[in-house]
């Protein structure tokens, strides 16, 4: 496609006979993708039960459908997966519809005119638990206890959901969550179904299990032409059942273990290798999360005349995200999609679907959606979802080599070559690096450290689990207490620096994550990472490795035929951070529960069953011992809470000092840093 480069750098779609047309007759030729409906079906105002948020004051809630189009032939969309397969309608677009929400200031003169926009997770809101600290999060926030603390709000943003994951077995509906992709099955070119093989993991976790789900109906019946495997830990040699073990249900869409009743064995992963038909064109997710932001922003109407009910108000968008979706807006950047060809021309164009990224816990890895047979749910851990092609180079944003493979690449190439990259903030948790390989974002194939990459920043914020913003508690299915930490106080002073470095270009503090050149980024021994040996605590240091796998030679252009994959090695180096004495991190962003800790907090755990198996997304919290006594008796070499704190006022002016000083450097707010004081007065540490 010809592109007229003008001022600023800025691209006009379609060359000079466009640009002659617009000028000319005002005369706009059918986007390449866009939205073409919206309806809002229903409008509560004021929302949050009329609660009112500072000087922005009340908001009010729409919710309702919209309906978009791409065009399979334009280059924009042409790394969708079977997009050429999919349905066309009259005018040879490929639909997709989604259900939709958008919560925005009834005096929108009031809001800060920009779009917080959440992809969500498996159709579900995130953001009022971790950005508001909300007690629990809300498909349908309506009342004041789902606008948590209000953060959000008191900004001024605008918030929209929107569907982007096309998830199995869910029906889209209107408003509301879950927020799914109505998207289209591709068929053969003669109308016949698609078939071709698809694995199914199942993790069980219980002893009540007697049957699984599929994420897409079996192509037979016949069980001698599908392989059941299971085994408990992720490298066992995997045992196949026997075909008359298990059966398919009559709609081919589970299984169930045979004789009827019998029950899956807890802690065993099961994988089913089967034929499958007719596939998604899941990949459709990357066209509906830029076209629904940019219709947002530029769109007066749609097709039909029904107002965009943000017309003229948004001026920057910027998306959040918590684990699986960030990995989609990390392809949605590879793939090039943050480059809008709906931009309007003129002196505000910019030619980007999206401005800014803040990513949390996405890990060190893609996902699983541009496929066929996709199951964009699926997460890598060290225990679970190993064979399934979401860890695979590029993993990091500056181009760079594969060592291994040859190749060169990088997130970043695409939208740098068309001058569309967002800023991007991408931020992990401990437990990414043990679970997730996250180390891979800012090391080299080799393992060596890499540049500051312009426009992203990385941090890791220390001494978290992987979390929603909602703390966790007890054992769950791991050996230790789970720790309770969350993001949430970091992740509001990445959100406001997002939101300066979008609109104003103030940059924020160089990227803050354990370096292997500094020493704070080692292998999983337990002697380099420097873990203390505490009683009742097992250190096996279980890691996710860096794999290799082969699933065929067709899995560049999205089809796998060799399933479950070759494994070729694990060549790529993964590492983790070192600790203090304590066990603490001491690499990242340290808020005050690390610098001035009660306990040892880290980002990985152990399961109970199998034993020695990482225990997915938890991490553990192992408080000190009280006194000094206590602590000898039992065998603890971390100094005890009377050894670092002679008393209370000693304990409060610690955590004041480093509430201050994580302030200063901006990776705390205001408002954050008085909480932080507030607990550390109410605590009975030190008492």
């Amino acid at each position: 496609m010809m592109r007229l480069e003008t001022g600023g750098g800025r691209r006009i779609r379609g060359g000079i006979l466009a640009a002659t047309l617009l000028s000319v007759s005002g005369f706009v030729a059918p986007a390449a993708a866009r939205i073409t409906k919206i309806e809002i079906t229903s409008v509560q105002s004021p929302t949050f039960d009329g609660m009112s948020f500072g000087a922005v004051g009340q908001y009010q809630k729409l919710v309702g459908r919209a309906y978009g189009e791409v065009d399979p032939k334009d280059p924009a969309n042409g790394s969708i997966t079977d997009i050429a397969l999919a349905p066309k309608n009259v005018r040879g677009m490929v639909e997709y519809s989604s259900n939709i929400l958008i919560i925005r200031p009834i005096d929108r003169s009031k809001g800060n005119h920009k779009l917080l926009f959440e992809i969500n997770n498996r159709g579900h809101i995130l953001a009022f638990a971790s950005l508001n600290d909300a007690q629990q999060n809300s498909n349908d926030p309506s009342h004041a206890a789902d606008a948590g603390n209000g953060f959000m709000m008191r900004q001024g943003y605008t918030l929209a959901w929107s569907g982007w994951d096309a998830i199995s077995g869910v029906t889209p509906g209107v408003g509301g969550g879950p927020f799914v992709l109505d998207a289209p099955v591709a068929k053969n070119a003669d109308g016949s179904p698609i078939t071709g093989p698809s694995l199914e993991e199942f993790v069980i976790d219980n002893d009540t299990t007697t049957s699984g789900a599929l994420s897409y109906a079996a192509a037979s019946l016949d069980t001698t032409k599908a392989t059941l495997f299971v085994r408990a830990r992720v490298d066992d040699e995997p045992t196949s059942l026997p075909a008359d073990a298990w059966r398919y249900a009559a709609d081919g869409k589970s299984i169930n273990l045979w004789p009827e009743g019998t029950k899956f064995q807890a802690g065993k992963l099961y994988e089913l290798i089967y034929p499958a038909k007719d596939p998604k064109v899941t990949g459709l997710g990357f066209a509906a999360i830029r076209d629904f932001a940019s219709f947002l922003r530029h769109a007066k109407a749609d097709d039909h005349g029904q107002a965009n009910p943000l017309a003229g108000d948004i001026k920057e968008v910027l998306t959040y995200c918590i684990s699986q979706p960030c990995r989609m807006m990390r392809e949605f950047v590879a793939l090039g999609f943050n480059e809008d060809p709906n931009w309007p021309l003129g002196p505000d164009a910019r030619g980007k679907a999206v401005d800014g990224v803040l990513d949390w816990v996405g890990g060190g890895s893609g996902i699983f959606a541009n496929y066929r047979f996709a199951e964009p749910f699926r997460t890598h851990r060290q225990h679970i979802a190993r064979w399934y092609p979401e860890y695979k180079f590029p993993f990091a944003y500056p181009i760079t080599t594969d060592t291994v493979t040859g190749k060169t690449d990088g997130l970043l190439r695409r939208c740098l070559e068309s001058d569309t990259c967002p800023k991007i903030i991408d931020a992990n948790s401990e437990n990414e690096y043990w679970a997730k390989a996250a180390s891979i974002l800012h090391t080299d194939t080799r393992g060596l450290d890499l540049w500051e990459t312009p426009n992203v920043r990385l941090y890791l914020i220390s001494g978290r689990p992987h979390g929603d913003g909602v703390p966790a508690s007890g054992f769950g299915i791991c050996q230790q207490t789970r720790n309770p930490l969350v993001g949430n106080q970091g992740l509001r002073a990445l959100l406001v620096m997002l939101d300066k470095w979008v609109s104003t270009g103030a940059e924020p503090p160089a990227s803050r994550v354990p370096r292997a050149g500094e020493e704070t980024l080692v292998s999983s021994k337990q002697e380099d990472v420097g873990f203390p040996m505490i009683p009742g605590v097992t250190y096996n240091g279980r890691m996710h490795r860096g794999d290799l796998l082969d699933f065929g030679p067709e899995a560049d252009r999205g089809i796998l035929t060799v399933l479950p994959p070759k494994l070729l090695g694990s060549p790529y180096p993964a590492f983790v951070p070192r600790v203090d004495a304590d066990g603490n991190t001491l690499g990242g962003i340290r808020l005050p529960d690390i610098v001035v800790p009660t306990g040892t907090y880290t980002g990985w755990n152990l399961r109970k069953d199998p034993p020695d198996e990482g225990c997915d997304h938890a991490g553990m919290y192992l408080p000190f011992a009280r006194t000094k006594a206590e602590r000898l008796a039992k065998g603890d070499p971390r100094r005890s809470l009377e050894e670092r704190y002679p008393d209370h006022a000693a304990y409060v002016r610690a955590v004041a000092s480093a509430a201050a000083n994580a302030q200063r450097q901006g990776f705390l707010l205001q408002e954050d840093a008085e909480r932080y004081v507030k607990a550390a007065e109410e605590s009975d540490v030190g008492r």
